[in-house]
């Protein structure tokens, strides 16, 4: 269930197309991700996901693709909510602490950096419930010619 002010943005957006489209998308819900906030003008959005047990790399640590993944989730749909219809080209993750099954969320918080005709670039902050930085990310998109949103 999207918060309505998500709902009322991506009507806003895509009009009678909204139903076009898979939102949110199921990887999104397969990772059990939450919108927190979205703020249009200052180009940011912050989710959250859970930390779970089938996550686990051999060290019992969230697997770093994983991490990757909630960044990817969250910079996606900022990137949708605020560009033309655009792709990743490229995502770079740094990792500063491991993920353990004591932390019960993940905190993203992503934010739209620059435009440059039609390349984009994001970073994203990944926190847990105290605040620590565990991992950064930075996403450069392009965006597709010829696209209807």
């Amino acid at each position: 269930m999207l918060d309505p002010s998500i709902e009322k943005i991506l009507q806003d957006r895509l009009g009678d197309k909204t139903d076009d489209y898979l939102i949110p998308p199921p990887v999104f819900e397969f990772m059990r991700g939450e919108f927190l906030t979205v703020d249009i003008d200052a180009e940011q959005i912050k989710t959250r996901f859970p930390v779970l047990a089938e996550y686990q790399n051999p060290y019992r640590i969230m697997q770093g693709g994983m991490v990757a993944a909630a960044v990817d989730n969250t910079i996606g749909p900022l990137s949708f909510l605020v560009a033309p219809f655009n792709v990743t080209r490229r995502l770079e993750m740094k990792y500063s602490r491991g993920i353990t099954n004591d932390i019960e969320f993940i905190f993203v918080e992503a934010k739209l950096l620059s435009r440059q005709e039609r390349r984009l670039t994001f970073n994203a902050t990944v926190r847990d419930q105290d605040g620590t930085l565990l991992a950064t990310g930075r996403a450069s998109h392009w965006i597709v010619d010829n696209q209807e949103t």
